[in-house]
């Protein structure tokens, strides 16, 4: 093991671990991404770093997992809930963060989502575990527009004030009283994937706005476009004809409205030449 004075920079150790796990998985899925968004990926952790360094650093249990095993679906299914979160103890004190590739602002508005999710993991790690737990928060790695925008900002210090105006740390409380609810609502979900209930939202759902977030995305383009079965959901194929069609070799063309998506495309052109 090299000496403390001849390790690299942890920024540039970052993008050389970076590289290397972005070569495993190509290999591993046999399907790659654009460079725009290689580089989109690699600037959010490198921001990550740089805005929460004092998180990073203080770390004593990463990736601990969480499982509550043996429930049972109000079907009468078994299944097992499972999480990974990152420990922090420090001066008697005990911080669970759970990571999210979110913004910010889209979880304060939606912050009842997520307190679920982390009260159940609250619930294994006190009840289960009997381990104390003074705080958990949410980490929204997410950087926001102010941010995205100084990244291509020549002046140094544009960078720096957005860093300093960004937050990503949404404190959520512990409420016990709900975690059974969660729990069974999450039974629920189970029960209607065993039984293949895959019934999508209707399509004013679809062409609804989420709230919350800098960027006004509608419910199509910030859930529907992570589903892979959406070109086979009649809402989604309802939503992206009535969107835009283009008449090409007697085939529709789907969009999603993402701001970003003709510049993601074009990115994907010039890494294929």
């Amino acid at each position: 093991m090299p000496e403390p004075s001849n390790l690299p920079p942890i920024e540039d150790f970052i993008r050389e671990v970076f590289e290397e796990n972005f070569e495993l998985l190509v290999a591993e899925s046999g399907h790659t991404i654009s460079a725009e968004a290689k580089q989109t990926a690699l600037n959010q952790v490198l921001l990550y770093w740089r805005k929460l360094r004092g998180v990073a650093e203080r770390v004593t249990d990463t990736e601990v997992h969480l499982t509550l095993p043996n429930q049972e679906t109000p079907q009468g299914r078994e299944y097992t809930i499972e999480g990974v979160v990152d420990i922090v103890r420090e001066d008697d004190r005990v911080i669970m963060y759970d990571i999210k590739t979110h913004d910010a602002d889209y979880v304060r508005a939606n912050l009842e989502l997520y307190r679920q999710q982390l009260n159940v993991y609250a619930h294994i790690w006190q009840e289960l575990r009997q381990q104390p737990l003074d705080e958990m928060a949410v980490i929204a790695t997410d950087f926001p527009r102010e941010v995205k925008e100084a990244l291509s900002n020549p002046d140094p210090r544009a960078l720096e004030m957005a860093l300093a105006q960004w937050d990503p740390i949404i404190p959520i409380e512990y409420d016990p009283a709900h975690k059974d609810e969660t729990i069974f609502a999450f039974g629920e979900v189970v029960d209607k994937i065993e039984s293949g209930e895959f019934a999508p939202p209707p399509l004013e759902v679809l062409e609804s706005f989420i709230t919350g977030g800098w960027r006004r995305e509608r419910f199509a383009t910030r859930v529907c476009r992570n589903c892979d079965a959406r070109f086979s959901c009649d809402a989604y194929r309802q939503y992206a004809m009535g969107r835009r069609q283009v008449a090409e070799h007697g085939m529709v063309y789907f969009i999603e409205d993402d701001p970003d998506q003709e510049e993601w495309r074009t990115a994907s052109l010039d890494a294929s030449a």
